[in-house]
């Protein structure tokens, strides 16, 4: 005799739930080829890099370890290196050993960098404006901040041993 049960069925979406989730996909998609536009026209970078620049921008002596930076950003480390020599040969940013150890190395945000973000930040934040604030009402713009505040906090994973992108 065979004791094993077979698997549970799915939780298929519902219609409502797969016009949501499509709707979603195709929203967020949208939103992030209009903003890597936006920035390739006005900076000549993709939207991750203006992020990174804007990580360190907002860090103490515009420096974070190179770890910290690709948890921040959410990506894999060899992404981020790659990146941060793409910034590196635009003269955006630098590289430094890190201090207190040896094994690690810091991305420093230039004069030069800062300069760009400066002159790019004004065209980007009415890109975001235009493509999702001006659209929306001061109710949904807050309940859009609670259901993503939701969202974010039930997906970051908290288990030590957690297959996370900036551990790769």
């Amino acid at each position: 005799m065979n004791d094993e049960q077979p698997p549970p069925e799915p939780r298929w979406l519902t219609e409502e739930e797969q016009r949501t989730w499509r709707a979603y996909l195709h929203a967020t998609t949208l939103l992030e080829d209009h903003l890597d536009r936006q920035l390739q026209r006005d900076a000549g970078m993709p939207h991750i890099y203006y992020g990174l620049l804007v990580k360190l921008s907002q860090a103490p002596r515009r420096t974070l370890r190179m770890t910290e930076l690709a948890k921040d950003a959410k990506i894999t480390r060899s992404r981020l290196s790659h990146a941060i020599a793409r910034l590196e040969t635009n003269g955006w940013v630098r590289r430094e050993d890190c201090p207190s150890d040896k094994r690690g190395q810091n991305a420093v945000l230039t004069d030069e960098g800062y300069g760009v973000l400066e002159r790019t930040a004004p065209g980007h934040v009415a890109a975001v404006r235009q493509a999702m604030f001006d659209r929306l009402s001061a109710e949904q713009v807050a309940q859009l901040g609670e259901i993503m505040k939701v969202m974010a906090q039930a997906l970051q994973p908290t288990d030590v041993n957690a297959d996370l992108p900036w551990l790769r």
